[in-house]
């Protein structure tokens, strides 16, 4: 059976924010991300390094997915951040674009996430349920 680039992609990408994020194996986690990997976002610093350093300094940090999108070298993710270190988990839109194989540039959109009390719309942000009702 044979894969489509998005499938491909998808693969990748999840198998690289798992082993980052979760596993914190930082040199198996180095073979996904480019040398001259290029960081949109407000709260990560520039680069692999900076990538990496951030992970570093949560030891707890956790990623966890939703769903995910592929068109192409771009993939993006729906997803939760959490950590002890942190009031509320993140709910993000992680978009990556893949080049040769590695992830080069990354952009996201990330807010806390809302207990039912702190939801207008009153439907969690992520999954079927919201935090603490799962």
């Amino acid at each position: 059976m044979t894969t489509t680039l998005e499938e491909e992609n998808t693969a990748l990408v999840l198998d690289a924010l798992d082993t980052l994020f979760n596993r914190k194996d930082y040199d198996k986690a180095a073979q996904f991300w480019s040398e001259s990997y290029v960081q949109h976002s407000r709260h990560v610093p520039a680069g692999r390094d900076g990538l990496f350093g951030l992970v570093r300094s949560f030891g707890d940090l956790r990623f966890e997915y939703d769903m995910v999108a592929a068109n192409g070298d771009f993939v993006w993710v729906h997803s939760r951040y959490t950590s002890s270190a942190m009031p509320a988990a993140l709910i993000g839109v992680d978009i990556l674009r893949i080049e040769d194989g590695k992830l080069v540039e990354h952009w996201d959109v990330l807010q806390d996430e809302p207990t039912r009390a702190e939801s207008a719309g009153g439907y969690p942000m992520f999954g079927h349920a919201f935090p603490g009702e799962q």
